[in-house]
This record gives C-alpha cells, structure tokens and sequence, in this order.
C-alpha cells in the first residue's frame, strides 16, 4: 500500500462520534493512511461519522464533492449510514482489500428563479417546495412544458430514488428500489373539494424528466424550499425548473450491502 493516502473524517459533537473518530483515525495511522485536519478535496474517501442528517449536511457543506463517501452510524434510524462503530475494524479489513463498489447516485438540482434572479440548490433525498407558516398554496405543475396539475394543498415534495424511503415515505410516497432511477412527485395534504381538484397520490416520472413549478402570481412570498431539510427563504419565486443533476454522489457499499435487507430492518 502506498504511504500517506489521504482520508477526510467528518463528525458531529455528541461524545459518541468523538470517541469514534479517535478510534477510527488511530486505525487508519496504523495502516498508513493521512487523515487530513481539514476537508481535502484530493482524498480518496470520506467517512461521515452520525446519523443521516449529519451524512447529509457533509454533502451540502462541501458541494456534493467528487470523493466515494461512506457513514459509521452513531445516530438513530442510520439508512444512509453503512457502518456501525463496533465494524470498523471488519470494515477497514474490506476496505484495504478493495471488496466493495462503488453506487453513483444523482441528486435532484433545482433552479428557484425570482424576479431578480435565479438560485440553485440541491437535494440528495429530495426538494419540497411548501406553503411558508402553513399555508395552502396553489402550484401549476408541469412535467416537460407539459401542464399536469394545478395543485392545491399544503404542497409537493419531488424525490430520488434514493431519497424515497426518507420525508417522501412518510408522506405516503412509494419506495423505490435504488437501481430504478428515477424522480417521485408526491403531494402534502393535497385538497379536494368542489373548487379544487389535486392528485392523491405520488406521480413516478423518468429520469430524464424536466418538472416546472409555478406558484400563482399572489403565493410568491408565501413559498418556501426545502433541500434534504434545509430552508430556503427568497421572495417573489415565479418558477421552479427541477431535474435529475449531471452530478454524481458516489457512495461506498460493502460486500454485503443490499437495499431490500436494509428497508426491512430500518422500516418493516
């Protein structure tokens, strides 16, 4: 094994994480690896110690880097988490030997156009676009220029693959097998009533899918964008253009991962 390969080790603060990464790092000295004291874009792996949230906030804090990407868990429900702590050993064992693959997962990109300007945000699980302070909004849905829905309802949620077995789930969504790529509509409290009519159920869309939202002109201070949990607050939103990105995620899978496995251990 070449000396020095750099490896990046991401934490959160609960004593739990701390103690981890102290182990792991002295691990990895031990077998001749570097582990980089701030995030280095040039590593060959990065290991997120937490949960879900603290695997996702990694990607939106350093730009969805081009690196393979792996998480001991040390949270709660941990799907997106391949390790647990006491198989760090096992899986460094696995990991110098190579005996793993690499899945290459695109995340949702979104374009939130204002009056003034437009912005990008990203989302590996998924992208809401929902009423601010509860309120019900009013989308004009479209699905490659085509109108399909004028939504009314608290608001959509359009996920990955890989994003629906998380808030879609709960939403009442589908969950997707991760080897179908593909982008999932699913509507939050949709209403229907004499003078509204909203889908009830989640919409399954290709990959290659462009959606277009469009809130009515009076809800475009009343909207807001939630990518993976996170917020985002802009006035006057006229369009949003959502599509699967060009960019990858490469995510780290041992030997015996399986998706179906996990799904009934996590969820079933």
């Amino acid at each position: 094994m070449a000396l020095n390969k750099i490896i990046n080790i991401i934490y959160n603060d609960s004593k739990f994480s701390v103690d981890t990464a102290t182990y792991l790092k002295k691990r990895l000295i031990s077998l001749n690896y570097h582990v980089s004291d701030t995030f280095d874009y040039t590593a060959e792996l990065t290991i997120c110690i937490g949960g879900d949230g603290s695997f996702l906030k990694v990607l939106h804090d350093y730009g969805f880097p081009d690196i393979p990407i792996i998480g001991i868990n040390t949270g709660h429900l941990g799907f997106f988490t391949e390790v647990d702590p006491d198989q760090i050993d096992e899986f460094l064992d696995q990991y110098v030997a190579q005996e793993y693959t690499i899945d290459e997962i695109n995340p949702i990109e979104a374009i939130i156009c204002t009056r003034n300007s437009c912005i990008e945000a990203m989302g590996l699980n998924e992208i809401v676009i929902k009423g601010d302070k509860s309120r019900t909004i009013h989308l004009d849905i479209y699905v490659d220029n085509h109108l399909i829905q004028r939504f009314s309802g608290d608001g959509i949620l359009i996920s990955t693959s890989t994003g629906s077995t998380a808030y879609n789930y709960s939403s009442g969504g589908s969950i997707v097998d991760p080897r179908i790529d593909v982008l999932q509509v699913t509507p939050l409290a949709p209403i229907n009533t004499n003078a509204y009519r909203s889908f009830t159920s989640s919409v399954i869309l290709p990959a290659d899918a462009v959606i277009k939202v469009s809130p009515e002109y009076r809800f475009e201070n009343s909207i807001v964008i939630v990518s993976d949990g996170v917020e985002h607050h802009h006035d006057a939103i006229i369009e949003v253009v959502l599509e699967l990105s060009e960019l990858k995620v490469k995510m780290l899978r041992l030997k015996n991962s399986e998706f179906w496995k996990k799904v009934i251990e996590k969820f079933l």
